[in-house]
């Protein structure tokens, strides 16, 4: 079920995703034989917070716990693989666990990532970390997939990072090339196959029950033509993998919703074919997906192995080759990833003010309820239907509009930690605005900027405010001098203000300002002069460019191309996800050859010839490819229209008239002089967040032109190789020991507790690979005893292990269950990423 796509989530729930639970539960509880998987959280947490009543919750226990209702991946959606960033995907999939594990104690064990379009080395291994048993994929390139399916090779480990390699391999399984879906085109319907209960119906769901394009019933006249096409898919199946099991889904988009018609249909065929085994060959059953990888794994067959290869890009059709999404709604894009850095933020300036000020004034409730807001918004936009850009112009809308409020309620969390911390008026603390919107003027004059870092690292450099004034002078806190440029706002008649800012890791300062009384492309580029005694070691060596562009006139796509002398091949290398870089040889295909040469950039990029590299780092996802020797071209902003029949019901048009104004960070020079990019894609990604108002207090500033005065002497940071990617209070009520949090369920214990303030979610992620650099991909031991105290404890799931040539016998991961780190010291592999919960003493 689509979180979005044509119609919005609240209409969904009311025209069929509600009724998909409420039926399902009800069949399931009256046959024993029957059994239904879930994949998505944010509708059946709808459905759980506001439809289901209490009986049907118990039932959902009952059903859980004799295992024929079994949650699959368990995130809040089915994210998106192409264009999505690594701590978006963590944040969904934490999000929908949490909930599971809170309400259910379960833990998700398989995925059925079926609908992304293309899917990303990333995501095993992200997959891997969560304790994952088997992957499950289905829309990669048709060229790809025939191949395999030819080959019976649709099933086979995949070691999704170079660098943790067995470490986090996982089994993963393709769908054929029916995919997801019963075969719509099977007999005995105009359209629909195997669906008896019809096609959903908007906006409001007949009355009577009866649905357009119900299957003809299931019959003593219809039965053994039914039974006989099913076999026969069976069959067609079954040659294509190598084990004698079959997944054969039933179901498919917006099915289930009126699961009696479903099940009436479905028992009696089953029951069929199993009585005439003898005649068919074959048996069915009600499976899970756990139940169905269980039996591939007892199979004991050795598999092979693929490496950190992706399947990008997707083609579907020999001229259909889904990559023009990469540059989709860019306006959606870059909010998806500015939401993304706000909370990211957030969390961790909510998580340190609950340490320093454990009796501070702000509400320690309502401000987890703001944090929860966004983190529902972000999650929500992650969706192969959202960030993607391939929704309807509503379900943007909304999208828009829930990522914007759940910005606001984090913005009056930060605001009112500053106000407290900092001793400013209350009336006064905001955010300034985007694109050269005033922050106002003061009655003297004077402003007062306060600039939060969020990263793990100290930082030096430039932020923007749009002022009133031509001529400004600025100091920080200390009355020392700051310097800062000023010039003309390019869309009206404000001033942007640039101001050098070096911060601590994890930390915030303030500064002072005093002053003084129809386009379609536009670039700006920005290259800062840093004064000596600043560290502007990654400052110096980028070149920031920021472009305007639109509003495009119909059926027109906006390219940058970059040529270099460079002899590259054609070759490029983009990132997955922000995690791990992957090298694009340039392809010749029979069919499509320049969309098909597209792929995904969602943070860094680059090409290089011998030790000289051109690095791009952008803060939202864009299309990149390289179509001559030495030359980039990225797709920034397009607008579509689309007349195809099909599509003519659902306004799936990108007729995008919007402007959008994405930023890039550039880098030119050898490898070593690049080797920070990983360090510049996160300080672009997570930018310190400015908030401004009127000076407090009376002090008068003294102007200075000491640099050290803003010593970073004595504070606590990551070494570079390092990056926190998580710090937050996740609030979760659920006892650590696994029994004890079960018999709670049981009791009905969890209900009642408040939010734990106690224990904070850490992660911490090491950003190079094995042999990227020789200094920065070492392994990393770091002691935690310095900034955080408490006691660790880290539960790395056993998860099954699958033959391979490689590991014949293998027994690749020996973790124990529980790890606890008493010195608290620990280290960190090259591209691990290490999970700790730090429980503090009340």
């Amino acid at each position: 079920m689509d979180v979005g796509w044509v119609y919005t989530v609240q209409e969904s729930m009311h025209a069929y995703a509600a009724n998909v639970y409420t039926t399902v539960v009800e069949e399931l509880i009256k046959g024993k034989q029957r059994k239904f998987i879930v994949v998505e959280q944010e509708f059946f947490r709808l459905w759980w917070d506001k439809v289901a009543t209490d009986a049907q919750k118990e039932q959902v226990h009952k059903l859980l716990d004799e295992e024929r209702l079994e949650f699959i991946i368990g995130g809040q959606v089915m994210h998106d693989e192409a264009v999505t960033e690594l701590s978006s995907q963590i944040l969904q999939l934490t999000e929908g666990h949490g909930f599971l594990y809170e309400t259910f104690g379960k833990r998700p064990q398989f995925s059925w990532h079926v609908d992304p379009f293309g899917a990303s080395a990333t995501t095993p291994t992200v997959f891997a970390l969560a304790g994952f048993n088997a992957h499950l994929i289905s829309r990669i390139d048709y060229d790809e997939k025939e191949m395999m399916q030819r080959n019976k090779k649709l099933q086979f480990v995949w070691q999704g990072s170079s660098s943790l390699a067995q470490q986090q391999e996982i089994f993963t399984h393709t769908m054929d090339q029916y995919s997801y879906c019963v075969p719509s085109f099977l007999p005995f319907s105009n359209r629909s196959g195997f669906y008896w209960n019809g096609v959903a119906v908007f906006p409001d769901p007949p009355k009577d029950g009866i649905y357009p394009n119900m299957s003809l019933p299931v019959t003593n006249d219809t039965i053994r033509a039914y039974a006989k096409t099913m076999v026969s898919n069976i069959k067609e199946r079954a040659a294509w993998f190598r084990s004698s099991h079959v997944l054969w889904p039933w179901g498919c988009d917006k099915q289930f919703f009126n699961a009696s018609v479903q099940f009436k249909n479905m028992d009696p065929l089953m029951d069929y074919i199993n009585q005439h085994r003898d005649e068919f060959g074959v048996t069915v059953q009600y499976a899970t997906l756990s139940e169905y990888m269980q039996a591939v794994h007892n199979a004991n067959l050795t598999w092979d192995v693929r490496k950190n290869q992706d399947f990008l890009p997707y083609s579907s059709e020999p001229f259909q080759a889904w990559t023009g999404f990469y540059a989709s709604r860019n306006v959606l894009k870059g909010m998806a990833r500015k939401a993304n850095s706000l909370l990211y933020a957030c969390e961790s300036l909510f998580t340190l003010y609950l340490l320093r000020y454990p009796l501070g004034s702000v509400d320690k409730l309502w401000a987890l309820q703001q944090i929860q807001q966004l983190r529902w918004a972000v999650s929500e936009i992650q969706h192969h239907d959202g960030i993607t850009g391939t929704e309807s112009p509503k379900v943007r809308d909304m999208y828009m509009d829930h990522l914007f409020r759940g910005q606001w309620a984090v913005k009056s969390v930060m605001a009112a930690i500053f106000q407290e911390t900092l001793n400013t008026r209350k009336d006064k603390l905001d955010f300034p605005l985007p694109h050269s919107q005033d922050t106002g003027r003061t009655e003297d004059g004077s402003l007062q900027i306060t600039v939060y870092n969020p990263l793990g690292w100290n930082i030096t450099t430039a932020i923007t405010v749009s002022v009133a004034y031509s001529v400004v002078s600025v100091y920080d806190d200390a009355g020392n001098n700051v310097p800062s440029q000023i010039q003309k706002s390019a869309s009206n008649s404000t001033f942007d203000l640039y101001v050098l800012v070096r911060l601590n890791a994890l930390s915030h300062s303030s500064n002072i300002s005093a002053g003084a009384n129809d386009y379609q492309y536009t670039i700006f580029t920005r290259i800062y002069r840093v004064p000596s005694g600043y560290d502007g070691s990654m400052l110096c060596n980028r070149i920031e460019q920021e472009y305007t562009v639109g509003p495009l006139d119909l059926n027109r796509e906006a390219i940058l191309r970059m040529t270099t002398d460079l002899k590259t091949d054609r070759t490029i290398y983009t990132d997955n996800n922000g995690y791990q870089m992957m090298k694009r040889l340039y392809k010749l295909h029979t069919n499509n050859t320049l969309a098909r040469n597209y792929y995904p950039l969602v943070q860094t990029a680059y090409v290089e010839e011998g030790g000289t590299r051109l690095v791009i780092l952008s803060e939202r996802a864009h299309g990149i490819s390289s179509q001559a020797d030495g030359q980039l071209e990225m797709m920034l902003h397009r607008r579509l229209w689309n007349n195809k029949e099909w599509n003519l019901g659902y306004n799936l048009t990108l007729n995008d008239t919007s402007v959008v104004r994405p930023l890039f960070w550039l880098m030119l020079g050898s490898k070593s002089t690049t080797s920070s990019l990983h360090q510049s894609g996160m300080a672009l990604e997570f930018r310190p967040v400015v908030m401004y108002g009127p000076v407090s207090g009376k002090e008068t500033y003294v102007p200075s032109h000491n640099p050290q005065s803003n010593s970073s002497a004595g504070s606590i940071f990551l070494p570079p190789n390092l990056h926190l990617l998580t710090l937050c209070l996740p609030g979760w009520r659920y006892n650590s020991n696994h029994s004890e949090h079960v018999q709670n369920i049981v009791r009905g214990e969890c209900k009642q507790s408040d939010p734990d303030f106690h224990r904070v979610l850490l992660r911490i992620m090491h950003l190079y690979e094995v042999g990227e650099d020789p200094v920065l991909s070492q392994p990393v031991t770091v002691n935690l005893k310095r900034s955080l105290t408490g006691i660790w404890n880290i539960n790395t799931l056993k998860r099954w292990k699958w033959k391979t040539a490689q590991q014949q016998d293998g027994d690749i991961n020996n973790d124990k269950t529980w790890l606890t780190v008493e010195n608290f010291t620990v280290t960190i592999q090259p591209k691990e990423m290490r999970t700790f919960f730090v429980h503090f003493k009340q």
